[in-house]
C-alpha cells in the first residue's frame, strides 16, 4: 500500500510539473506615450516600426484598444488591478500613491507558481509588490545613464541609453530565471516620454524628413469649452517649451545653462556629450538665423517635436526586435504570450496638441499587439472594443488562475481563441479622467464610447457636455450635443452612461459634489 502511495505521489508530481511547463509564459512590453499614429502596423504612420509590425503579422492587432484613464500612473494601476481608477485608488499622478497591499494580477500569478519580474518604469510612487524581482527607474527616469532603484534598496547609475539598458536587464533576467517554472515579465520602457532625447547613433535620423501635419492641426476648438482652456498646444511657448522640448536654446545663454534638460544631457560621458551639443548647437544657431514668427514658428516646433519623437521610437523598435530575437533563438515563442502596448495614446499634432489626458480618440486609444502561444488560433485584426482593465483577467485565465469576481475587466481569451462573441462582448467602454488642477489644465471628465458615438461630461469649474458621431466626424471637430438631429442619440447615450457608472460603481454624483 505504501509503495502504491509513493508511486501515486510521484505520478502526481510529474503531472504537476508537466502542467507547470504547459502554462504560457507572458512577456508584457509597455511603453510610455507611444501612440498608434507612430506604429506602422496601424496603417498610415509617421514612421516605420518593422519589429513591432512583425508581432502584429504573426499574431493579432487590436483595432479598438482603449484605456480607462489616459495618464501614465493611473493607466498602470488599471492594468495591474483590472479595475478602474476610482476603485484601485490611484486616480492621478499629482497626488497619488499606489496601494501595494491590494489585490493585483502579479500577486495572483505569483501565488499560482509564476515567477514575476518587473524591469523599467514603475511610476506608481510606492515600491512594487507581488514581484519576485524588480529593478525600476526612479520617477520618470532618464534617457542617458539612468539611475535604477533595486529591490534590495540600493540605487545605481546604469551606463548606456535607457531603452537599451532595460532590454539588457530583461534578457539577463530571463537567462537566469528558474527554467522549470512559468514566468511573467513586465518590460516597462521610458520611451516615448518627453523630452525625447535620442540615442546618439540616431541624432541625425529623420532630419531630412518633413512630417505631414494632421488636417485639424489648426483647430480653433469651436463648441468645445474644455479644449479651449487646455495648456498642451504645440503653439504655446509655455507648454512646448523651446529650451526643453525642441532644444532650440541659444548656445551659451541661460536657457541652455540651466534647467532639467541640461542636467539630463550632463549625464553623458564627455565625448558623447560633445556629440550631442555639437548637433543641437548647430540646430539652435540655424533657428536663431531664421527668426521665425507666427505659424512658421509653430510649424518649425512641430517638425522638431516629430523628429525627436521618431528618433526615440526608432530605438524602441530596435529593442523590441532584440527581445523577440532572444525569445525566438531560445525556442520560447511557442509557449509565450508577447504583449505590446503603451500606457495610453498621444497627440501627434491632432488639434494642435502634444500629450494625452483627453477622452478624444488619439489619447483614449492605445496600441495593442499580441503574439499568441500555441493553442490560440486567432490571427489578424480584432475589432471588438477592449480596455486596459482587461489585461489582468486575460493573463490570469491564460495561466489557469481563477479570475476574482471583483475584477472589472473582461478576459480577452474568447477573442484570442476566435470564439464568436456577437451579443456576448461589450458594446461600450467607460472613461474617467480625474487630474485637475494639474499640468496641462485638462478638466476632469468622464464619458462613454460606443462603436459610433461618444458622450463626455466635463466638470469642476465648468459644466459642459460633448457628443460626437465618430462615423461622420472621426476627428471630433463638431460637438453635436445640442443638435436637435441627435436628440434621440443623446438620450440613449445618457442612459448608457448611467448604466456603466452603476456597473463600475463610480460614485459620480458624490465626486462632483465634493469638488
Amino acid at each position: 500500500m505504501k509503495q502504491i502511495t509513493l508511486l501515486s505521489m510521484a505520478a502526481m508530481a510529474a503531472l504537476s510539473a508537466q502542467a507547470q511547463s504547459q502554462r504560457p509564459n507572458i512577456v508584457y512590453i509597455m511603453t510610455d506615450d507611444h501612440t498608434a499614429q507612430a506604429l506602422s502596423a496601424y496603417g498610415k504612420s509617421h514612421i516605420q516600426t518593422p519589429n513591432l509590425d512583425q508581432i502584429a503579422q504573426e499574431g493579432v492587432l487590436f483595432r479598438n484598444s482603449f484605456v480607462a484613464n489616459s495618464l501614465s500612473g493611473p493607466s498602470r494601476a488599471c492594468m495591474l488591478t483590472g479595475k478602474h481608477s476610482h476603485i484601485n485608488g490611484f486616480t492621478n499622478n499629482e497626488h497619488g500613491i499606489f496601494d501595494g497591499s491590494q489585490q493585483t494580477m502579479p500577486k495572483l500569478l505569483q501565488q499560482a507558481g509564476y515567477q514575476t519580474a518587473l524591469i523599467g518604469k514603475w511610476h506608481l510612487v510606492s515600491e512594487p509588490t507581488g514581484f519576485d524581482h524588480w529593478d525600476i527607474l526612479i520617477g520618470q527616469g532618464e534617457y542617458y545613464n539612468p539611475i535604477f532603484h533595486h529591490q534590495d534598496g540600493s540605487k545605481s547609475v546604469e551606463k548606456g541609453y535607457c531603452t537599451n539598458v532595460i532590454t539588457d536587464k530583461a534578457i539577463n533576467w530571463m537567462e537566469n530565471r528558474d527554467k522549470e517554472r512559468p514566468f511573467i515579465l513586465f518590460v516597462h520602457h521610458k520611451a516615448c516620454h518627453r523630452n525625447w532625447l535620442p540615442e546618439l547613433k540616431y541624432l541625425r535620423e529623420y532630419e531630412d524628413q518633413t512630417f505631414e501635419k494632421p488636417d485639424n492641426f489648426w483647430d480653433t476648438y469651436e463648441g468645445r469649452v474644455a479644449a479651449q482652456q487646455q495648456e498642451m498646444a504645440i503653439a504655446s511657448n509655455h507648454d512646448m517649451d523651446l529650451a526643453y522640448d525642441t532644444k532650440a536654446y541659444l548656445p551659451g545663454d541661460q536657457t541652455r545653462l540651466s534647467g532639467a534638460y541640461v542636467n539630463y544631457v550632463e549625464r553623458l560621458e564627455p565625448e558623447l556629450k560633445k556629440q550631442y551639443w555639437t548637433f543641437y548647437d548647430s540646430l539652435s544657431c540655424d533657428f536663431k538665423r531664421q527668426n521665425l514668427q507666427g505659424r512658421d514658428l509653430v510649424e518649425w516646433k512641430y517638425q522638431r517635436y516629430m523628429r525627436d519623437y521618431a528618433k526615440v521610437t526608432r530605438s524602441l523598435d530596435d529593442n523590441v526586435g532584440r527581445l523577440m530575437a532572444y525569445l525566438r533563438e531560445n525556442g520560447m515563442l511557442e509557449n509565450t504570450l508577447v504583449v505590446y502596448t503603451s500606457d495610453q495614446g498621444f497627440y501627434m499634432g491632432e488639434h494642435g496638441w502634444f500629450d494625452k489626458r483627453f477622452m478624444y480618440e488619439e489619447s483614449l486609444s492605445t496600441p495593442l499587439l499580441m503574439r499568441l502561444p500555441d493553442g490560440y488560433m486567432r490571427r489578424g485584426e480584432i475589432t471588438d472594443m477592449v480596455q486596459n482593465i482587461d489585461y489582468a483577467p486575460t493573463f490570469l485565465e491564460m495561466a489557469g488562475v481563477k479570475v476574482p469576481s471583483d475584477i472589472q475587466g473582461k478576459s480577452l481569451v474568447p477573442l484570442l481563441k476566435g470564439e464568436k462573441t456577437i451579443g456576448k462582448w461589450r458594446d461600450a467602454i467607460y472613461y474617467h479622467f480625474h487630474e485637475y488642477p494639474a499640468e496641462h489644465a485638462v478638466k476632469r471628465h468622464y464619458g462613454v464610447r460606443t462603436e459610433r458615438y461618444k458622450l463626455i461630461h466635463f466638470y469642476n469649474d465648468i459644466d459642459t457636455w460633448e457628443l460626437y458621431d465618430l462615423q461622420e466626424d472621426p476627428t471630433e471637430m463638431k460637438n453635436v450635443y445640442d443638435d436637435p438631429a441627435y436628440a434621440k442619440v443623446r438620450k440613449q447615450m445618457h442612459k448608457k452612461l448611467e448604466q456603466m457608472q452603476k456597473m463600475y460603481k463610480d460614485p459620480i454624483e458624490e465626486t462632483i459634489a465634493s469638488k
